[in-house]
């Protein structure tokens, strides 16, 4: 069934794209035609080879709601053209910039006279370094774990607090370290300018600003130290919770490691590419919850309701194993909307589904079960098996890229991921010919050629 759904829904977005990507050069040869027309009108020329002139355009272009940076690398582009005109086949490639992100640039690294500070740099900049970063956090990971371990089947009492109150003075001390060199060497600007900074330096000034507490409290770390615990959130648990955060320290090596990265990058373009998709679900979820609440408001006991509470229990005690009522499962009904998504959540995830089916059918009769069976094959059968296929598409498209030698490094960072750009081997570019035919047949624009 996933197979055949994918199949499905690849030909379906395969055929969509295509009829996408027909309107932009239908679109961009209408821009190019009336340029050229107005061209010929102002020079008073009829060239045989249509053209543009690179000033218009630009001042057409400022006119444009387009991205800041597509327009400046489009503006750039024409201004490489030595000639001053743009042909047609040229004028469709300088729209290839809409499918680029922007490329990052970095504020500079200051720049130090002293020999010794540009080795320090040197050092702070590195990528070894956060090798080195990563390395240590891995360190930090295990001894804390290490020793939650051992103290895990001690009491309270018994617990030796030396050895984390140790590692954390150990750790932390590194962190703040690795923080100030790092923003020594980058600089501030640069250094902020990288998310994974930006949630390190967070992580270790929470971290550092709880040891100092801790120390002002409790005095260092030495043999025999017991933080007094006043309750759930004492400030020592509360440097032992912030530890934990450590283990996303160590997800900083996601993008050093190519297969990692190739998994993240496929669940943050979902992430950013979900709202449609989610869309659909939200309006399945609220058309099925409506139908639920007239077809079963009502329909179900509410045991809160009995004037005894004796009689539940003797309800529940001698209820056969496995059913509603032995599991209790009064607050999936259909009495009002969040109850009823509550109950499509726990339908959709198969989650005890045949309980449900029983239940709803001995309460009124056995066709409800059609309802129920009809949700399960859109939630789970068809929805779930069309959010792996994007899945498999969006992974095996970045699979493909990631292997394929004729895109430099700097491209596989440059572009975007577009809907074009995943099927871009699939579609067929539309001729010349087959574009002016279709311009020439347009009700609304009347070519001089």
């Amino acid at each position: 069934m996933t197979a055949i759904i994918y199949n499905q829904f690849r030909g379906y977005l395969l055929k969509s794209v295509q009829t996408s990507l027909l309107r932009r050069r239908l679109g961009i040869r209408a821009a190019f035609e009336i340029l050229s027309f107005h061209r010929e009108v102002i020079s008073h020329s009829c060239d045989q080879a249509a053209c543009v002139d690179c000033v218009t355009f630009v001042k057409v272009l400022q006119e444009v709601k387009m991205d800041g940076y597509c327009k400046l690398a489009i503006i750039e582009k024409v201004r490489c053209f030595p000639s001053g005109v743009i042909s047609a086949e040229q004028f469709q490639k300088l729209f290839d910039e809409l499918d680029k992100d922007p490329v990052r640039q970095h504020p500079p690294q200051p720049v130090y006279q002293s020999r010794f500070l540009q080795i320090l740099q040197i050092i702070g900049s590195h990528r070894y370094f956060d090798y080195l970063g990563n390395i240590v956090a891995l360190a930090n990971l295990i001894s804390i774990c290490v020793v939650l371990m051992i103290d895990a089947e001690k009491a309270g009492s018994e617990r030796d607090d030396f050895s984390l109150g140790a590692i954390n003075c150990f750790f932390i001390l590194y962190y703040v370290l690795e923080m100030v060199l790092k923003m020594f060497s980058l600089g501030i600007k640069n250094y902020i300018s990288y998310p994974s900074n930006i949630f390190d330096g967070f992580l270790t000034f929470i971290l550092l600003v709880l040891e100092i507490a801790t120390f002002a409290l409790y005095k260092f770390p030495h043999p025999g130290w017991k933080p007094d615990m006043q309750g759930l959130l004492s400030l020592w648990e509360m440097v032992r919770l912030v530890n934990m955060f450590i283990v996303f320290r160590f997800l900083r090596i996601i993008p050093n490691m190519k297969m990692m990265a190739l998994v993240a990058g496929t669940l943050l373009d979902l992430v950013k590419n979900l709202r449609a998709f989610a869309g659909i679900l939200v309006v399945v979820y609220y058309v099925f919850a409506i139908i639920g609440i007239d077809l079963f408001r009502g329909v179900l006991p509410n045991p809160r309701n009995t004037s005894s509470p004796a009689n539940g229990n003797t309800t529940n005690e001698t209820a056969q194993c496995g059913t509603f009522e032995q599991l209790e499962y009064w607050p999936n009904n259909f009495d009002d909307f969040a109850a009823a998504l509550v109950t499509l959540w726990n339908v959709m995830v198969v989650n005890n589904w045949q309980v449900f089916l029983e239940a709803f059918s001995r309460y009124t009769n056995p066709w409800s079960k059609l309802y129920f069976v009809a949700w399960w094959l859109v939630s789970s059968v068809i929805w779930v098996n069309l959010f792996v296929a994007l899945i498999l598409e969006n992974f095996i498209h970045k699979w493909d890229r990631s292997y394929r030698h004729s895109l430099s490094a700097a491209q596989q960072v440059e572009y975007h991921m577009t809907v074009q750009l995943m099927f871009r081997e699939d579609l067929e570019e539309p001729t010349d010919e087959e574009l002016l035919d279709r311009l020439h047949h347009h009700p609304h624009l009347h070519l001089s050629r």
